[in-house]
């Protein structure tokens, strides 16, 4: 059977549990501005965190082949959750596929602090996966770090309530012990974490680092583009198809207050856990 080409004018897929993606999407639209774009929020599951992984391992195969159908040229696992519970499944699954993921950002945090001593805020799934531990394990030798999962972030910020007291609560429980041992550096881990940077800098102050993934995910996608020849050479800039498992009008809202554009979101509905089709309503 011979494989069949791209073309370059195919979209990227993204995906994620719920909103926490278009962190990536925003970084993805700065690099790679002529790029088209499919993204995906699996808000009828948000959030992943406290799922079990072999669930998270079947809506990321679902909604990977779901991307695929509308036409992805290569996948983006915008959630560090699905990216330790699925991303090695996903490339056993679909082995011709570039696909891209995310990975706490350990090592630049080991390398750049001073102090020896870096707080990281991700999900229970994300701590407890092979990749994180695997990353700790290389890098975090000779440092210090300080872990809180921040129960309820996710859903605050799924909310709209990215800005809110309860969030702010939420924060100040999970920074206050680690600024009190010192540290100097915040690894985000999850995607969703991006839209409380404000209010992790009003609680930590101007002279901690905080390490947002979004721009190294978005320079490995171009990367990855390179390599397989399908970098869009239309000078016009890419167009953006939204897609959720949850309410597309709530959706659309956030989407408008999160990164500032209008946005029409389609639905799409599962079958089973690894089956999704789009809704005819």
């Amino acid at each position: 059977m011979t494989k069949k080409s791209l073309d370059p004018s195919q979209p990227i897929g993204i995906f994620d549990s719920g909103v926490g993606g278009l962190s990536i999407l925003q970084a993805i639209q700065t690099e790679l501005p002529h790029e088209n774009l499919l993204y995906l929020g699996d808000q009828g599951h948000v959030p992943y965190g406290p799922q079990p992984k072999a669930e998270i391992r079947n809506f990321s195969v679902g909604i990977t082949r779901f991307l695929l159908e509308q036409g992805a040229k290569l996948i983006v696992v915008a959630c560090n959750t699905a990216s330790a519970a699925a991303l090695h499944h996903l490339r056993e699954k679909f082995p011709s596929l570039p696909i891209v993921g995310m990975e706490p950002a350990v090592k630049p945090a080991a390398e750049h602090t001073l102090t020896g001593k870096v707080g990281v805020l991700a999900t229970p799934t994300t701590f407890s996966g092979d990749l994180y531990t695997a990353l700790v394990a290389r890098f975090g030798k000779g440092i210090t770090i300080f872990q809180s999962t921040c129960p309820g972030l996710v859903e605050q910020i799924e909310s709209g309530k990215h800005s809110a007291i309860a969030t702010r609560a939420i924060l100040q429980k999970a920074l206050t012990p680690m600024l009190k041992e010192k540290i100097d550096t915040i690894v985000l881990g999850c995607t969703h974490y991006p839209f409380v940077i404000p209010l992790i800098r009003d609680i930590a102050g101007q002279n901690i680092r905080i390490i947002d993934p979004s721009p190294a995910v978005a320079r490995q996608t171009r990367r990855l583009l390179t390599q397989h020849g399908t970098l869009n050479p239309n000078g016009e800039r890419g167009k953006v198809t939204f897609y959720t498992s949850g309410d597309p009008k709530a959706l659309s809202g956030l989407i408008t207050s999160l990164i500032g554009e209008p946005a029409h979101v389609l639905r799409v509905v599962w079958k089973d856990d690894t089956t999704l089709s789009a809704s005819s309503s």
